[in-house]
């Protein structure tokens, strides 16, 4: 009973009309711009690429994030592969 933290096991994706993107299971967002907002979620890391990108919504307490703007792309990336610190195993895969 210690866990400050909230524990997700289900991570979705809702997109509509490529403009709304809704994503649950949130554990943290790294990094954001106007083209590229990269997520880690409790199935990785996700990388979204567009234009005129914004968080319009951010509550990681229950792991829900929703962007606005024109969505290009979602990206997937392997949650052991996306850890911080894992540089070295990037280099030589």
């Amino acid at each position: 009973m210690n866990d400050s933290k909230v524990e997700f096991k289900n991570q979705n994706i809702y997109l509509e009309d490529r403009k709304k993107l809704s994503i649950t299971g949130v554990e943290q967002v790294e990094s954001f711009n106007d083209n590229t907002i990269v997520l880690f979620t409790v199935r990785g890391g996700v990388t979204i690429k567009g234009e005129e990108l914004n968080i319009s919504k951010l509550n990681l307490d229950d792991g829900n994030v929703k962007i606005d703007g024109e969505i290009n792309g979602i990206i997937y990336n392997n949650k052991s592969s996306n850890s911080k610190g894992n540089i070295l195993g990037k280099m030589f895969k």
